[in-house]
């Protein structure tokens, strides 16, 4: 049985809706009402288990009833539960399919989190494009995995995907801003590195004879870089939605994105120009088909679990 905990703080007014919303849906269990202990913000306290897929149409009631402003909404996982009994029967039976739908407001935190910009965000932008570097002048693709690992740009791809679907131009323009100035930094430092790779002779032979297979794999875009970039949007989004770590680190090692600004930088360094080109053109194609793609998804599952939704009254998925 998956459920979610939910924590409240309820301003002593709102307290009698708050509890009439929670205590008659079926799909919530375990509601435990604590008046007036509750401090920053003061009001009561309160608590309950929620069925997974009944979890959003309480989430809209609480926010209907201001408890996100006015008062304070907790969501946390729950591990583990053995909850019996007609309640929690009564309340699978409701939902049916719809026991398997993602809690949005959890979906969405996943991705506004991983959509702040630290320092360390920078910095592993930089120290993923070294090693992709590395990679490309040894002919290494175990490297080139290696970067694709470190690489944080995909939470910057899916917190602007998730931006352009809730028409939130704050969103967009700070994820767009900081990957461009994340890849900008990570080109100009591996740039460099390059320049000292090359002048100090460090480059494998083979790649010093123009033996590039690695280089070429990602300086080449093509309609099947197209196609792995649109299937890697699809299943990214849908691994954060269900919350499939495994299926989310497959995405990471699938697009050529940070391997593709490493590239670029090598190629200038060792005057390679129409491999530099074509790395360029593979970066801003790849980034652009993940956010959009990206967009697409998140609306389509939406669309999906109302549908769902629809065929069993009262209840509503997203």
């Amino acid at each position: 049985m998956d459920l979610i905990h939910i924590r409240m703080v309820s301003p002593a007014a709102s307290t009698d809706a708050v509890v009439a919303l929670l205590a008659a849906d079926p799909c919530v269990l375990n509601l435990v009402v604590q008046p007036g202990i509750a401090r920053h913000p003061d009001g009561d306290a309160l608590a309950c288990d929620v069925l997974t897929g009944g979890a959003n149409e309480v989430l809209r009631g609480l926010r209907r009833l201001r408890l996100d402003r006015e008062g304070s909404l907790v969501i946390e996982p729950v591990e583990m539960a053995f909850a019996g009994g007609a309640a929690a029967e009564e309340g699978s039976l409701r939902l049916g399919a719809l026991s398997r739908a993602p809690v949005w407001e959890e979906v969405e935190a996943r991705i506004r989190a991983q959509g702040t910009y630290a320092p360390s965000f920078y910095l592993y932008l930089v120290v993923a494009g070294l090693i992709g570097a590395v990679g490309i002048v040894t002919n290494s693709q175990i490297l080139i995995v290696a970067a694709m690992v470190v690489g944080p740009e995909y939470g910057a791809i899916v917190s602007i995907a998730l931006g352009i679907d809730r028409r939130s131009g704050p969103r967009v323009r700070a994820g767009l801003v900081a990957l461009l100035a994340g890849f900008l930094l990570a080109i100009a430092v591996t740039f460099l590195f390059a320049l000292a790779i090359r002048g100090f002779g460090l480059e494998s032979r083979a790649f010093g004879e123009g033996v590039r297979p690695v280089s070429s794999l990602i300086d080449t875009p093509d309609f099947f870089s197209v196609a792995v970039a649109t299937l890697a949007g699809v299943v990214g989004i849908m691994s954060l939605t269900e919350a499939r770590t495994s299926a989310l680190l497959g995405v990471f090692i699938s697009v050529t994105t940070i391997p593709a600004a490493a590239d670029f930088s090598v190629s200038a360094a060792f005057g390679s120009w129409d491999e530099a080109r074509g790395s360029i053109i593979q970066l801003l194609v790849n980034v652009t088909v993940l956010v959009v793609v990206g967009a697409l998804t998140l609306r389509g599952q939406r669309a999906a679990w109302r549908w769902v939704a629809r065929r069993r009254p009262g209840v509503t998925a997203g």
